[in-house]
C-alpha cells in the first residue's frame, strides 16, 4: 500500500491498527491529527517498516487508550538523537528492537511508566547513547551481562524506583565516562565493592538509597572523584554501614553540594561528632545524617565553612543541642527525635532570619514558645510537638508569619485561648493543637484568605467549650476536622465543606445528627459519645466512599435502617450504646469488607443473622504496616536542588505522616481495645453483646476466621456453643457470658492458640470442662462462674464416677458424665416397682373382704357403663349410615 494515509475518521470503535510494511509518506496535518484524536478507543498502533515522517508521534498523543506501539524499523527515525517517552502508561517489557535502527540515539528516556521485565541486552545495540532513563517502571531481574556495560559513551544511568535485584556488576567501572548513576529504590543486594565506585572518575551524582546492600562501604573509595557533587546513600536495613574515618586522615579532592548518609551506621570515633571528612568541605548545600546514633553537641564550624548550607537533616540522631551559627540561607533544619533539652532559643531569628521549615518536635524541650518565632517572617513549617513546652502560643505566630502553612504543636502543655479573637489565618493549611490545655471559645473569622487555604484542623483533647462556629462547616476547602474530647456543645452546623474525616467524638453536641452536611467525600465520619437524639438520617445513604461510621454512645432510636448495608467500602461500624430496637437488618451481611461491627448496648431483638459468615473483611492489605513510612520528607531526582521545591515537598511528605489517623475503640468482657491505623484493614471483631437476642448461636459464625474478638454476652441466646469456634484460628477474645446457653464446652476451643480472653460465666453449661492446657491453661475460675453443673479444674468443684478421665477419654465412652443416668438401672428398677405394687395391692383385695365387695361392684359397674356406651354409639353410627 502506498500514497496518502486512509480516512479513518469513521471508525470510532477502532482498538488496532496495522499498517506496517506500507509506503505512507506524507507528513500528517493537523486536520489527520483530528481525525485520530476520534478514536478513542484505539488500543493498538504498528507502524513498524513505515515511512510516515516523525512528527506522526507528536500526532498520536492525542490516543488516551493507546498500551501498544510498535516502530519496528521505522525508517524516518534513523537520524533520531532524543527520544523522551516518559509517562505514558506504556506495559509489557522494554522493546528494544523498536529502537535498533536508532544508531545516532543520545537521549532515551522511557521513565514513569509500567515496563516489565529485565533489561534487555539489545540495549548494547545502541552505541551513541550518553542518557538513559528506565526510572519508576516495574523491571525486575539482575543487570548482570546485559549490556548496559558496553555503552561506553554513557553520562547518565537512571535505574531508579524499579525492582531490580542482585549484586552489581564489575564492569560498571569500565563506563569512565558516566557522570550520574542511579540505582536507588530497587532491591539490589550484597557488598558495594569500592572499586567500582573508585573507577568512574567522572562520576558527579551516585545514589544507591533504598536498597538492600550489606556489609561496610569506605567513603574514601570516593577521595579521587574530583567532580563529585551529590552522594546520596540511605540505608533500608541493619546490616550496612558507611566507613568515614578510614583510612585515619584521608583526605577528599571532591566538594560536595549534597550529602546523604541517613541511616547508615556510620561510624564516628570518640571524641568526635560528625565525619571528620566535613571539614574539608565548604560547598555543601544540604546535609542529611539523620539516624545514625550520633550524639553531643552539634559542631557550628560544619555551617560556618558552608555558608551556602540550606537544608540540615539531623533527625533520629541523639543530639543534645541545636546548632547555633548564624546561616541567612538556612531554609531547613531538622532536628526532631533527638535528645535536646532546655528551652528553644529566643534569639533563633538571628541565625537562622530566612528559615523555611523548623522542626524541633519529639525531643525533651522545655519552657514557652518564645515570642521571637513571630519574626520568622519566611517560615511555612512548624512543628514543635511532642515536647514539654508549656505556657501560651506567642500571637505573632498567627498574625506576623504570614507565610506559614504547616502547623503543629500537638502533645505538648501549651495553654491559653489560641482559638479566640477571631483570628484571620491566611496561608495556614495544617493546623495541629492537639493533646495541650487550651481552653476558651473557637472563633475562626471567615475571611476569604482563611477560606481559600484551611483544610485540616486538629484541636482535639483539650478544653474547648463552646459551640462549633458557622465558619468552619463553610470552609470549602476544609477537608479534615477533628474536635475529639473537648467541652463542646450546642448542635453541630451545617456548611458546605465536602470533609473526608469529621471527628466530633467525646463532646456534648445534641440534638439530631445533621443531614445537611456534604457526604459525597466523606471517608471517616466520628460522632460518637456525644448527645444526639432522632434516628439515623436518611441522608446517610449518600456515604458512598465511607470507610469508618461511629455513632456510638448517644442517645439514638428507632431502627437500624437496611441501607446502611448499601455501603460497601465501610471498615468499621459503631453503634454501640444507644436506643435501637428491631433486628438486625440482614442487609448487613453484605458488608463484606468490615472489620469493625459493633452493636452492643442496644435493645436488638430477633436472633443473630445466619448470613453474618459473609462478613469476612478486607484481605488485600497486610495486616501491620509502619504508619510513618520512612523519613518525613521526599528527595528530589537528580540535580534539582531548589530549596522551596524541597520545602513544599517536605510538608506535603509531613502531611502523609501527620495525617490524622482512625481511631475506633472497641470493648470486650474485661479487654478495652483501642485500634487505631492500619489495623483496621483486617476483619476484628464483632459485638453484639447486652441487647435482647434469643435463639441458638448460628454455626455460620465459626466461618469467620479472620475474627479477633467475638461478644455475645448479656443477651438471651440458648443452645449449644457451636464446635465450629474451633475455626476461629485468630480469636484473641471470646464472651459468651450471661446467656442461656446449654451442653458442654467443646474440647475442640484448645486449638485457639490465640486465645487471651475467655468467659462463658453465668449460662446452664454442664460437664467436664476442657484440659486446661495451651490457653485454657491460663483461664482462671472467673471464665466459668455461675454454672452449677460444669466442673473440673479451675473450679472446686470436681467430676465424680469419671473424673479420673480425661475429657477426651470421655466422650470416647459415649459421651457420660457424671449426671448421666444408667437405663439398665432406671428400667430394673422402674419394673420392679410396678411388680411390687400389683402384688400388694392383690395382698389387700385377697386379707379384706369390704375392699374386694366394693372393687369387685367397681368392676362391674363399669363394665356396663363401658358396654351401653358401645352399644348405644354403634346403633347411632348404623342410623347415620342408613340415611
Amino acid at each position: 500500500m502506498a500514497g496518502s494515509h486512509p480516512k479513518l475518521s469513521h471508525l470510532t470503535n477502532l482498538k488496532e491498527l496495522d499498517l506496517h510494511d506500507t509506503q505512507f509518506n506524507d507528513t500528517p496535518n493537523i486536520q489527520a491529527c483530528r481525525t485520530l484524536s476520534r478514536l478513542k478507543r484505539m488500543e493498538s498502533i504498528n507502524l513498524s517498516g513505515t515511512r510516515f515522517n516523525k512528527s506522526i508521534i507528536s500526532c498520536l498523543s492525542v490516543l488516551p487508550s493507546l498500551k501498544f506501539l510498535d516502530l519496528t524499523k521505522f525508517f524516518n527515525f534513523s537520524g533520531l538523537e532524543i527520544l523522551l517517552l516518559s509517562n505514558n502508561g506504556f506495559s509489557g517489557t522494554l522493546p528494544m528492537e523498536a529502537f535498533a535502527s536508532f544508531h545516532n540515539l543520545e537521549v532515551l528516556d522511557l521513565s514513569y511508566n509500567h515496563f516489565s521485565g529485565s533489561v534487555p541486552s539489545a540495549i548494547q545495540a545502541l552505541s551513541s547513547l550518553k542518557a538513559l532513563s528506565f526510572a519508576n517502571n516495574e523491571l525486575n531481574g539482575s543487570i548482570l551481562d546485559h549490556g548496559l556495560c558496553e555503552l561506553k559513551n554513557l553520562h547518565e544511568l537512571d535505574l531508579s524506583n524499579n525492582m531490580l535485584h542482585g549484586t552489581l556488576p564489575q564492569c560498571l567501572k569500565n563506563l569512565p565516562s558516566l557522570k550520574l548513576l542511579d540505582l536507588s529504590s530497587n532491591r539490589f543486594t550484597g557488598i558495594i565493592v569500592s572499586s567500582i565506585i573508585a573507577n568512574l572518575t567522572s562520576l558527579e551524582y551516585i545514589d544507591f538509597s533504598n536498597n538492600m546492600f550489606e556489609g561496610s562501604l569506605p567513603f574514601s573509595s570516593f577521595s579521587n572523584l574530583i567532580n563529585l557533587e551529590v552522594v546520596r546513600f540511605r540505608s533500608d536495613n541493619d546490616i550496612f554501614e558507611v566507613e568515614t574515618e578510614e583510612p585515619l586522615g584521608w583526605i577528599p579532592m571532591f566538594q560536595l553540594e549534597i550529602l546523604e548518609l541517613s541511616n547508615c551506621h556510620v561510624k564516628i570515633p570518640k571524641g568526635r561528632v560528625i565525619p571528620g571528612f566535613l571539614i574539608h568541605q565548604h560547598n555543601l548545600r544540604e546535609i542529611d545524617l539523620s539516624n545514625n546514633s550520633l550524639h553531643g553537641h552539634f559542631p557550628d564550624w560544619l555551617i560556618k565553612n558552608n555558608t551556602n548550607l540550606d537544608s540540615l537533616f539531623l533527625a533520629d540522631n541523639l543530639f543534645i543541642s541545636m546548632p547555633l551559627y548564624r546561616n541567612a540561607n538556612m531554609k531547613i533544619l531538622d532536628m526532631s527525635r533527638n535528645h535536646m533539652i532546655g528551652t528553644i532559643p529566643e534569639d533563633i531569628p538571628n541565625f537562622f532570619p530566612n528559615i523555611s521549615l523548623l522542626d524541633l518536635s519529639m525531643n525533651d524541650l522545655s519552657g514557652v514558645v518564645p515570642s521571637s518565632i513571630g519574626d520568622l517572617s519566611e517560615l511555612m513549617m512548624l512543628d514543635l510537638s511532642r515536647n514539654g513546652l508549656s505556657g501560651e502560643v506567642p500571637k505573632g505566630l498567627f498574625t506576623n508569619v504570614s507565610r506559614l502553612r504547616f502547623l503543629k504543636l500537638s502533645n505538648n502543655k501549651l495553654h491559653g485561648q489560641v482559638l479566640a479573637g477571631n483570628l484571620s489565618w491566611r496561608y495556614l493549611e495544617w493546623v495541629y493543637l492537639d493533646n495541650n490545655q487550651f481552653t476558651g471559645k473557637i472563633e475562626i473569622s471567615r475571611s476569604k484568605e482563611t477560606r481559600e487555604f484551611l483544610t485540616t484542623l486538629d484541636i482535639s483533647n483539650n478544653l474547648f467549650t463552646g459551640m462549633i462556629p458557622d465558619s468552619i462547616p463553610n470552609f470549602f476547602t476544609m477537608s479534615e476536622l477533628v474536635v475529639r474530647n473537648n467541652s463542646l456543645e450546642g448542635e453541630f452546623p451545617c456548611g458546605t465543606a465536602g470533609f473526608s474525616f469529621l471527628d466530633i467524638s467525646q463532646n456534648s453536641f445534641s440534638g439530631p445528627i445533621p443531614s445537611c452536611l456534604d457526604l459525597q467525600n466523606m471517608k471517616h465520619l466520628l460522632l460518637g459519645s456525644n448527645k444526639f437524639t432522632g434516628s439515623i438520617p436518611k441522608s446517610f445513604r449518600n456515604l458512598n466512599n465511607i470507610l469508618t461510621l461511629d455513632i456510638g454512645n448517644n442517645n439514638l432510636s428507632g431502627r437500624i435502617p437496611k441501607f446502611l448495608g448499601q455501603l460497601s467500602d465501610l471498615r468499621i461500624l459503631l453503634l454501640r450504646k444507644n436506643n435501637f430496637s428491631g433486628s438486625i437488618p440482614k442487609q448487613l451481611c453484605q458488608l463484606g469488607n468490615v472489620s469493625l461491627l459493633d452493636l452492643s448496648g442496644n435493645s436488638l431483638s430477633g436472633s443473630l443473622p445466619r448470613c453474618l459468615q459473609n462478613i469476612t473483611g478486607p484481605t488485600d492489605l497486610a495486616f501491620v504496616k509502619s504508619i510513618i513510612l520512612g523519613s518525613p520528607y521526599t528527595l528530589l531526582p537528580a540535580f534539582h536542588y531548589g530549596s522551596i521545591l524541597r520545602v513544599e515537598q517536605y510538608i506535603h511528605s509531613a502531611i502523609d505522616v501527620f495525617e490524622t489517623q482512625d481511631q475506633v475503640q472497641y470493648t470486650t468482657k474485661r479487654l478495652f481495645l483501642s485500634y487505631k491505623g492500619d489495623i483496621l484493614d483486617y476483619m476484628a471483631g464483632l459485638d453484639f453483646s447486652c441487647n435482647k437476642l434469643t435463639g441458638e448461636i448460628p454455626q455460620e459464625l465459626g466461618f469467620l476466621t479472620q475474627l479477633r474478638a467475638l461478644n455475645l454476652s448479656h443477651n438471651q441466646l440458648i443452645g449449644p456453643i457451636p464446635m465450629s469456634f474451633s475455626n476461629l484460628a485468630k480469636i484473641e477474645s471470646l464472651d459468651l457470658s450471661s446467656n442461656g446457653l446449654t451442653g458442654k464446652v467443646p474440647s475442640e476451643l484448645i486449638e485457639l492458640t490465640s486465645l487471651s480472653t475467655f468467659n462463658v460465666s453465668h449460662n446452664n453449661l454442664s460437664g467436664r470442662l476442657p484440659e486446661m492446657k495451651a490457653q485454657f491453661g491460663t483461664f482462671t475460675e472467673a471464665s466459668y462462674e455461675g454454672n452449677p453443673l460444669l466442673c473440673g479444674p479451675p473450679l472446686e468443684k470436681k467430676c465424680t464416677n469419671n473424673s479420673h478421665l480425661t475429657n477426651s477419654s470421655v466422650e470416647e465412652d459415649n459421651d457420660q458424665k457424671w449426671y448421666d443416668i444408667d437405663m439398665t438401672c432406671f428400667y430394673g428398677s422402674s419394673c420392679s416397682t410396678c411388680v411390687v405394687f400389683l402384688l400388694g395391692f392383690v395382698a389387700i383385695l385377697c386379707t379384706n373382704p369390704r375392699w374386694r365387695t366394693k372393687w369387685l361392684d367397681s368392676v362391674e359397674d363399669y363394665m356396663f357403663t363401658f358396654y351401653y356406651f358401645l352399644y348405644d354409639s354403634v346403633r347411632k353410627l348404623s342410623m347415620i349410615i342408613h340415611e
